[in-house]
């Protein structure tokens, strides 16, 4: 159990931190918003994305949220990170950036897997 445990506030920490902290520290930074209008959003949809995400984290890092809410989480993080690889591919054609995204699937995969596990042995 304890190696699940590890395993899942590892992955979990890490799409937290990534998604959710530097999201909302550098989201309104003009970097930010340039990369937005590049690949041809406009800037509300940034800012959507930013309460979405960070509401995300909250739902996938506090325990006691329920398992429905949590399932819409990983969902809704798995559709960010695959629509970011289609938009990256299709304004700056397939490169090594069109992929990064696959790296935070397999980390949130590792998130998903292990919280089924630690529930399943909660029953």
């Amino acid at each position: 159990m304890k190696k699940e445990k590890i395993l899942f506030w590892t992955a979990t920490s890490l799409i937290a931190l990534f998604e959710g902290v530097m999201t909302a520290l550098t989201s309104q930074t003009e970097m930010a918003k340039e990369g937005i209008r590049h690949l041809g959003y406009p800037e509300y949809f940034g800012n959507a994305l930013v309460i979405f995400k960070i509401l995300g984290v909250l739902v996938l890092i506090i325990p006691p949220m329920p398992k429905r809410l949590k399932e819409w989480a990983y969902a809704g993080f798995t559709f960010d990170f695959i629509f970011a690889m289609i938009s990256h591919g299709a304004v700056d054609g397939i490169n090594g950036e069109t992929f990064i995204p696959l790296i935070a699937i397999g980390i949130l995969a590792v998130s998903y897997i292990y919280y089924h596990k630690l529930i399943a042995k909660k029953i």
